[in-house]
């Protein structure tokens, strides 16, 4: 019988919650996978106490599930976060962003002293690149950014209509070949204007727990 895609994201997020301590306060990312997350959680009270959440859409979810969200600023540390990504590596190097959340997931995930990334296989490359990078940019600057960026080979597609959390746009960057995420990531964060780069190669997942056919990989 063939296993839809809803099926795999379902079965990582399950075995992420086996990670999960009961009472505990962990971070929570954005996305379709991370949803699933959300649904266990509400299905099992009690489990996480408090989250810290990459986004409203996120928050809102949670507080229907019956989480408190709390202020990353009120911890003092936090252990875990929960989120997926868009694309990842054999290195759980990450594209982030579709979402539009990559800021805040980026501070959370720099926060945590353990990133578990939850995707379906389909989510798996070899090389990164093939998904477009999202970065979050200043609204005044994001002209120039897209003139730097073709600068680096990539064509810069504004994601229009689209305002995140944080009031910033997104540029979508189509078109690169990421062989050494690392060194971009850095590159990027230097231009003006840049506020992210969903690229989370500098501090990448310590686990990907990767939903398949068969089960749940880990990476």
């Amino acid at each position: 019988m063939a296993v839809d895609g809803d099926a795999k994201k379902r079965r990582a997020a399950l075995a992420a919650l086996e990670l999960v301590a009961h009472g505990s306060t962990i971070g929570v990312g954005t996305g379709s996978t991370v949803n699933f997350l959300i649904e266990a959680l509400a299905a099992n009270p009690g489990r996480v106490r408090r989250a810290v959440s990459s986004s409203e859409g996120s928050s809102a979810r949670l507080r229907a599930a019956g989480v408190t969200v709390v202020d990353l600023n009120e911890l003092t540390e936090l252990g875990l976060y929960i989120d997926g990504a868009d694309e990842a590596n054999p290195a759980r190097q990450l594209i982030k962003g579709g979402g539009g959340a990559l800021t805040r997931e980026k501070i959370i995930a720099a926060a945590a002293r353990r990133f578990v990334c939850i995707v379906d296989d389909s989510k798996m490359v070899t090389t990164l690149g093939s998904y477009p990078l999202p970065i979050e940019v200043i609204p005044m600057a994001r002209a120039l950014v897209v003139r730097q960026l073709a600068g680096c080979g990539g064509r810069a597609v504004w994601r229009a209509g689209f305002v995140t959390d944080n009031g910033s746009d997104i540029l979508d960057v189509h078109g690169l070949t990421i062989t050494d995420p690392v060194a971009l990531e850095r590159e990027l964060n230097q231009i003006t204007g840049v506020v992210a780069v969903g690229l989370f190669a500098v501090r990448p997942a310590d686990t990907l727990l990767i939903g398949t056919a068969d089960g749940v990989q880990t990476g």
